[in-house]
């Protein structure tokens, strides 16, 4: 399936990685794509900017629109939005990408990246959503789509970094409000997660080096994403997906071509999700 005609999305970040992935997923079926994004220049070790993303989504057949400035600015956020709807009429998707990073145990984690993660992650998924709800209450199929987890309450999901787990799981709670606050209104709000590492370059610099051959491509992520934003909006709603298990559920049998580069035993799971019978991956190897 394809997204509705004229579809137009906004994303907070997508200047790489798997945002880039979702938005050049969206421009291949001629959506309009609206990225908020801080990247303007190139950095060392983080390949890619706003403007190569936005490259990538018009190559692809749809059209682009660069907005740089920062999630946490409301005045920012306001405006682009404003942008958004202004140049294309309209907004029917709303992804909320951007996300911070620090994996740092509690009495070694700064209170100023403490609130850089809940800022970005968290209000930076709300604010976006909130702006965006009176334009999606006028779009044919209407989806806030977070990139958040399952939210599990097993102690074990928190003893390692429980500032970066608050961080994530504060985008996930934006999806169980927003899927009921707007149920009325036919918006879907859905979370969406992947199984295992994802080669991206958070991964490689955050989380750590080695990673890239243990982890799938973007480009699942951006496939599952599809399909969920191609559903019917008032049948899909509250949901926390996995990746591999919406493809799955839309016949894929073969995710060998997600692979970057190494096998299926050998890739290493997510933070959040366990194993299952397609991946071929030792519960103990874990980012």
């Amino acid at each position: 399936m394809k997204l509705v005609d004229g579809a137009t999305m906004i994303m907070s970040g997508g200047s790489r990685g798997i945002g880039e992935a979702i938005a050049v997923r969206a421009g291949r079926d001629g959506a309009n794509v609206a990225l908020l994004a801080k990247s303007a220049e190139p950095h060392p070790k983080l390949p890619g900017t706003i403007y190569t993303a936005a490259k990538a989504i018009e190559e692809a057949g749809g059209h682009a629109l660069p907005l740089v400035g920062d999630i946490r600015d409301d005045d920012f956020v306001t405006e682009a939005v404003a942008r958004t709807a202004e140049q294309f009429g309209r907004i029917d998707i709303v992804v909320n990408n951007a996300s911070a990073i620090d994996l740092s145990r509690t009495e070694d984690l700064p209170m100023k990246k403490y609130d850089l993660m809940t800022q970005i992650n968290s209000r930076g998924a709300f604010l976006l959503s909130k702006l965006a709800i009176p334009h999606l209450r006028r779009s044919p199929n209407p989806h806030i789509l977070t990139l958040s987890p399952p939210i599990l309450t097993d102690p074990k999901w928190f003893g390692q970094y429980t500032g970066y787990t608050i961080a994530k799981y504060g985008m996930s709670l934006v999806t169980l409000g927003l899927a009921e606050e707007l149920r009325a209104d036919g918006i879907a709000a859905n979370s969406l997660w992947p199984r295992t590492a994802i080669d991206t370059a958070a991964v490689r610099n955050v989380v750590g080096p080695g990673l890239q051959t243990s982890s799938r491509t973007p480009q699942i992520m951006a496939d599952a994403a599809h399909a969920i934003l191609t559903k019917p909006a008032r049948e899909v709603t509250g949901q926390f997906f996995i990746d591999d298990d919406v493809l799955e559920a839309e016949g894929v049998t073969d995710f060998s071509g997600y692979l970057n580069g190494g096998r299926e035993e050998d890739l290493v799971l997510d933070f959040w999700v366990e194993p299952k019978g397609i991946v071929g991956a030792d519960p103990s190897k874990r980012i």
